[in-house]
């Protein structure tokens, strides 16, 4: 049995004020080109397929015709909903995805066996995978009450409820005739973040250890970390990556999708066919002189600028380099700050005073930034 394992595709996604809608679009056209050259007999998006919980129509119409063309290869085709994304939203559009063929789960339901699925290779490999989308952690508990595992107490960790949701579903759905699957959509711990995910749901607490899933599972296809990694476990518990760099905290990872063989009888293995089709997302530093001669090779960047801060800097730097999305200071240029001062010092001063002040001991005491300030404060004053 062949896989095609990816996750976190973000459609909709806009990068300090650039949409990147175009960039999507050619990512996930060469995912399914990777699906044609492949021919894996399941593709498995496990979970965030847009950017945010009321995605636009354009990016709806990506997505759908992203997951209609990878079906088209003939693949059958998973599709789990994640953190970013409106998982009652999603299961609005089952009945669109049954007709054209496509599994689609959005949120848990009150059924564990909706949240199984399984087929037949066309090599006569039978195959089941545990489909569960992502979890919050308020709804963890109203899942394992909806199951009736045991009474949902409140002092019962994330961890707990998962790991008593997937050992319920996998007893339910995996044979020892069969290749078991899982897919799902959480932060395993010992796995290394790659950036861009959302932090309160990447914290300690919603972290689970991967001990959550059973020896019994031949390879569990995850989403949500950014970086493509495999994490030591009972089973093959991978990570595919995103297909494109979400923002500029994944400048270091490789935008993928990742392949994978397995029969019952044998591990997985897993590699990693790199997507190149969205901008590159670069971070440079220098001084103005340096970032002059800066070579523009097409990418998205942020930018270190290594100068005393100064009213217009900005404005010079994007005029420099017009593909530069983030403009900062270099922190090395930025003196220390203290807390000396204390407030009774304030009393009786002016906000221009105060503001002056302010900008010394940041070494921004720039005097067009103080007449600005001089100026919008008479004007609200």
């Amino acid at each position: 049995m062949r896989l095609l394992h990816t996750s976190d595709w973000h459609v909709g996604k806009v990068l300090k004020g650039q949409a990147r809608l175009d960039e999507q679009i050619k990512a996930l056209g060469q995912i399914v080109e990777v699906a044609r050259a492949e021919r894996p007999d399941l593709v498995i998006v496990a979970g965030d397929l847009y950017d945010t919980a009321s995605p636009t129509a354009d990016a709806t119409k990506v997505v759908t015709r992203a997951l209609s063309a990878l079906k088209g290869t003939g693949a059958e085709v998973v599709a789990i909903g994640g953190n970013h994304d409106n998982g009652p939203a999603l299961d609005a559009l089952r009945p669109w995805a049954e007709a054209a063929g496509i599994t689609l789960r959005g949120a848990v339901s009150a059924n564990p066996k909706d949240l199984i699925v399984s087929g037949t290779t066309a090599g006569g490999e039978e195959w089941r995978l545990v489909a569960l989308p992502f979890l919050s952690q308020r709804f963890a508990v109203r899942a394992s009450e909806m199951f009736e595992l045991t009474d949902a107490e409140a002092t019962q960790t994330y961890a707990d409820h998962i790991s008593r949701l997937l050992e319920t579903l996998t007893k339910a759905a995996f044979t020892n005739d069969s290749v078991n699957l899982i897919t799902t959509h959480l932060t395993v711990l010992g796995a290394t973040q790659g950036g861009g995910e959302r932090e309160a749901h990447t914290i300690m607490g919603y972290a689970v250890p991967v001990t959550v899933f059973p020896q019994a599972a031949h390879f569990v296809a995850l989403g949500h970390l950014h970086r493509a990694q495999t994490v030591p476990g009972p089973s093959t518990v991978h990570y595919s990556g995103s297909p494109l760099a979400i923002d500029f905290g994944e400048t270091e990872n490789l935008p993928g999708v990742s392949i994978v063989d397995v029969t019952k009888d044998t591990a997985a293995k897993v590699r990693t066919v790199e997507i190149t089709a969205a901008t590159r997302l670069r971070t440079i530093r220098g001084t103005l002189a340096d970032l002059e001669n800066f070579p523009d090779d097409g990418s998205w960047l942020r930018v270190f600028v290594r100068e005393q801060p100064r009213a217009g800097l900005r404005e010079e730097v994007q005029a420099m380099l017009p593909r530069a999305l983030e403009v900062r200071i270099d922190p090395a240029m930025l003196p220390e700050t203290t807390t000396d001062r204390p407030d009774a010092t304030r009393a009786g001063r002016s906000p221009q005073d105060l503001f002056t002040e302010y900008l010394t001991s940041r070494g921004h005491a720039d005097e067009a930034t103080l007449a600005l300030f001089g100026k919008l404060y008479d004007e609200v004053g």
